[in-house]
């Protein structure tokens, strides 16, 4: 005969929507799940070529940076969860690479220095060590000056 929906729940996030249903005839009990077709994303990349989205490359990039370092594997997925809700937010087809790995030095750096400057050095393409010394150097003193701005201390009048 069919079925009707028992209860209605988002999962995954928000990315799908789940619902217990009953058999009308047998009153069995199931769950389904319906997700929402998205289009692929295409990353444009630094050579001109494009090629599709692939989370799996992205999570792998950032497990590579977070090797051996204290950042838990839930915090890895989050930050690429985060990379793909801000994808699927925008309506442009093709999101250029520099853009992505952007938004992952910034949702990275918070987490792991280290990390964050190893994954830097991919996504940067240093060319030598002077170009890499003058990013670590320029992240230090970053670093310094944010230190000092949450220590000042305002006068009053």
């Amino acid at each position: 005969m069919g079925n009707r929906v028992v209860d209605t729940r988002t999962s995954r996030g928000g990315r799908a929507v789940r619902r217990r249903r009953e058999c009308s005839s047998c009153g069995a009990r199931f769950t389904t799940y319906e997700y929402v077709e998205e289009r692929p994303v295409q990353v444009l990349k630094r050579n001109g070529s494009s090629e599709e989205f692939e989370r799996r490359k992205l999570l792998r990039s950032l497990e590579l940076a977070c090797a051996k370092r204290p950042v838990p594997a839930s915090e890895v997925e989050h930050i690429v969860d985060q990379v793909e809700d801000a994808l699927s937010r925008q309506a442009r087809p093709e999101v250029p690479s520099s853009e992505i790995g952007g938004l992952v030095m910034e949702l990275l750096k918070p987490l792991d220095r280290v990390a964050y400057v190893r994954f830097a050095s991919v996504y940067r393409n240093f060319q030598d060590a002077d170009e890499f010394q003058e990013f670590v150097d320029e992240m230090n003193l970053r670093g310094k000056r944010e230190i000092q701005a949450r220590n000042q201390v305002e006068l009053p009048f």
